[in-house]
């Protein structure tokens, strides 16, 4: 169905261009709108003015045609007269040369023969043939330029693609180096994950066997620790009793210096057995 907004007139002229456009064969379908009408519509205007304005150039130049021919003809036959001359008694390379004449009054697109039309035509042709040379030498400069680039831009091309080869390559060794050190990683934690549960079953085997505490490592350690501290604790008394050693004894001094240092070295003796016995 058409659409209501739009007129007779335009319904018309649509179909009338469609009908033209497909001739037999059916007109393929479309969705009717307002929209697809107005464009049809906009279509056919514009190949209609084309039509006509096709017609009226195809006209023109068959009207152009026909006064060729007809000024040629009559050129032909004043040419002809006026030497004396017809068509059946001119030799052929005199009608080759007329031919290669009307030829060239063609292509340089001149309308007579004259030697006044030829030379202003040959100029412009070669006033075309020194821009375009003109023309093809800045061309080849542009090309040479554009060859010097693209050599450039090759080099460069090279240069990048063997920079991405290395980095490929860079990239595969950290991947392996990275592999491998994860491999070690696993290896390491499955290590100390192996450590970790010796650890707890020795500990658990030390409990179940009540093991006194001093007697182990870390104990031991400290228990030497502290000896090593109670010795340097006992040089310095030892010095003092070295001046007392080269003296002649004198028994009631040297009875109490004894006495006093028998009560250092028993203190000591004391603590440090405490020392072990907490231990």
């Amino acid at each position: 169905m058409w659409s209501p907004f739009h007129s007779s007139c335009v319904k018309r002229s649509v179909n009338s261009w469609l009908s033209e456009v497909f001739g037999d064969q059916p007109v393929p379908h479309f969705e009717v709108n307002t929209r697809t009408v107005d464009i049809l519509f906009q279509l056919a205007q514009s190949s209609e003015a084309r039509c006509r304005d096709t017609a009226l150039l195809s006209e023109d130049l068959k009207q152009k045609a026909s006064e060729y021919q007809a000024e040629g003809a009559h050129i032909r036959d004043v040419l002809l007269q006026g030497v004396g001359l017809s068509c059946s008694n001119v030799s052929k390379p005199a009608s080759d040369y007329l031919s290669a004449l009307v030829d060239n009054a063609m292509v340089l697109g001149v309308r007579d023969t004259s030697l006044g039309s030829f030379m202003p035509a040959v100029n412009n042709l070669t006033n075309e043939l020194l821009e375009e040379e003109k023309s093809n030498r800045r061309l080849e400069r542009e090309l040479r330029a554009l060859r010097k680039r693209l050599g450039t831009t090759l080099v460069l091309r090279s240069n990048l693609q063997e920079d991405v080869n290395k980095t490929i390559k860079c990239q595969s060794v950290e991947s392996a180096k990275a592999e491998e050190r994860m491999l070690n990683m696993d290896f390491v934690r499955a290590k100390a994950k192996e450590l970790s549960s010796r650890r707890e079953r020795a500990e658990a085997q030390l409990v179940s066997r009540n093991m006194n505490k001093s007697l182990t490592h870390q104990a031991i350690v400290q228990l030497s620790e502290e000896a090593t501290a109670l010795k340097q604790e006992i040089n310095p008394l030892k010095n003092k009793l070295k001046p007392y050693m080269d003296l002649s004894p004198s028994p009631s001094l040297a009875q109490v210096k004894i006495e006093e240092a028998k009560r250092e070295l028993a203190a000591i003796d004391s603590q440090l057995q405490m020392n072990i016995d907490l231990q």
